[in-house]
C-alpha cells in the first residue's frame, strides 16, 4: 500500500510538472535589473528582453533596482517566489563581488542560473583631458602625483580592481562613490571624475565620439570585438585583471521546466545576427554555448566564487 501511495504521489508530480512545461509562461516574466538605466547592465537587459519576446511567446518587462552595488535589485530576486517570472541580469558584481556588502542572502545557495548571456571586457577609462593615454603613462602619471586621481567607485569589480591597482602599481589616488556607471559617465563626460573602470557596453558610445579613451582591457587576453585595445599585462600590469561577464538567474527551487523554457529564449535570442552584432557593437562577446546552459553557467559561476571571494576576504574588502 505505502508502495501504492508513493507511485501515484511520484505520477501526481510528474503530471503537475508536465502541466506547468506546457502553460510557462502564461504571463509576462519581470527581468530585474539591479544598476540605474544608462548603464552597461540596462543595456544588455533590453536587448535581451527585446530578443526573447517571440521565442518565450511573452514579454519581458525590464525593472530597473538600483542601490548597493546591486545587492538590492539581486535581494528582490532571491527573495521571490520561485515560479520562473522574476529574473535577474547579474554579472560579476553582483553575484560573486557583493559579498563584500552586509547581505542577507547567499550569492551561491539561494539562485538558480539559467544561462550566460555575454564575457565582457572590463576595461580602464579615461575622461577626454587625463593625462595619459595607456596604462603605463596613467601609472606613470600617479607616481608623480600620488593621491591626485579620482576613480569612480560604482561597483564591487571597480573597489576591488581599483585595490589591486594601489597594491600592485604602488600608487594612491581618491575613490568616489556613485550608484551606478550611468550616473558616473555623465560626471566624467563633464570631466568632474577621472578614472572609471567598466564594462564596454557603458561607454561604446562615448569611446567611438572621442567623449573617453580606453587605457586598458583588464583581461588576460584581447578582446574579439575590441581588438585594437592592449591588455593590462601589455601595460605593465599582468595581474591586473578584472572579470566581466552577463547571465541570468532565477530563484532558487525555480521548476526545471521554467528554468529550460527560459534557457531556450535565450540561446534562441543569442543565436540571432542582429543580437550579436549589437552586442559586438558594445564590446561585448557573445558568451560559448558551452556557458549558455544552466550547467555551464553553474559550473563557470562555482568557479568565479571560488577563485575571487578567498582574493576579497583576504584584503578584508567591506562596505557598510
Amino acid at each position: 500500500m505505502k508502495r501504492l501511495v508513493l507511485l501515484a504521489a511520484a505520477a501526481a508530480a510528474f503530471t503537475s510538472m508536465a502541466a506547468f512545461a506546457q502553460t510557462f509562461p502564461s504571463k509576462p516574466v519581470t527581468l530585474v535589473s539591479p544598476f540605474p538605466p544608462g548603464g552597461s547592465t540596462d543595456t544588455a537587459a533590453r536587448i535581451m528582453a527585446e530578443y526573447m519576446r517571440a521565442p518565450l511567446g511573452q514579454t519581458i518587462v525590464v525593472e530597473t533596482v538600483g542601490g548597493a552595488g546591486g545587492s538590492i535589485g539581486v535581494g528582490r530576486v532571491a527573495r521571490a517566489a520561485p515560479d520562473g517570472y522574476t529574473i535577474d541580469i547579474g554579472q560579476w558584481d553582483t553575484h560573486v563581488g557583493n559579498i563584500i556588502f552586509p547581505i542577507n542572502y547567499d550569492l551561491v545557495r539561494d539562485f538558480a542560473p539559467v544561462g550566460m548571456i555575454t564575457i565582457n571586457a572590463q576595461l580602464m577609462t579615461a575622461r577626454k583631458g587625463f593625462p595619459a593615454d595607456d596604462l603605463k603613462g596613467m601609472v606613470a602619471w600617479m607616481r608623480a602625483n600620488p593621491g591626485a586621481a579620482t576613480i569612480v567607485d560604482q561597483t564591487a569589480a571597480a573597489h576591488v580592481t581599483g585595490l589591486m591597482l594601489k597594491d600592485q602599481a604602488g600608487v594612491d589616488f581618491r575613490f568616489i562613490p556613485y550608484r551606478g556607471a550611468g550616473p558616473a559617465l555623465q560626471d566624467m563626460l563633464a570631466g568632474h571624475v577621472d578614472l572609471l573602470i567598466v564594462q564596454a557596453a557603458a561607454v561604446a558610445p562615448h569611446v567611438k565620439s572621442g567623449a573617453i579613451k580606453i587605457l586598458a582591457n583588464l583581461s588576460p587576453k584581447r578582446s574579439a570585438v575590441l581588438p585594437n585595445v592592449p591588455t593590462s599585462a601589455e601595460g605593465g600590469l599582468p595581474n591586473l585583471l578584472a572579470a566581466g561577464w552577463f547571465g541570468f538567474f532565477a530563484p532558487k527551487g525555480t521548476p526545471k521546466a521554467a528554468i529550460d523554457k527560459l534557457n531556450g529564449a535565450m540561446q534562441a535570442a543569442l543565436a540571432l545576427p542582429d543580437v550579436q552584432k549589437r552586442f559586438a557593437d558594445l564590446g561585448l562577446d557573445v558568451a560559448p554555448r558551452e556557458l549558455q546552459t544552466p550547467e555551464g553557467m553553474a559550473a563557470f559561476h562555482k568557479a568565479e566564487t571560488e577563485k575571487w571571494w578567498p582574493i576579497i576576504k583576504a584584503a578584508k574588502i567591506k562596505v557598510e
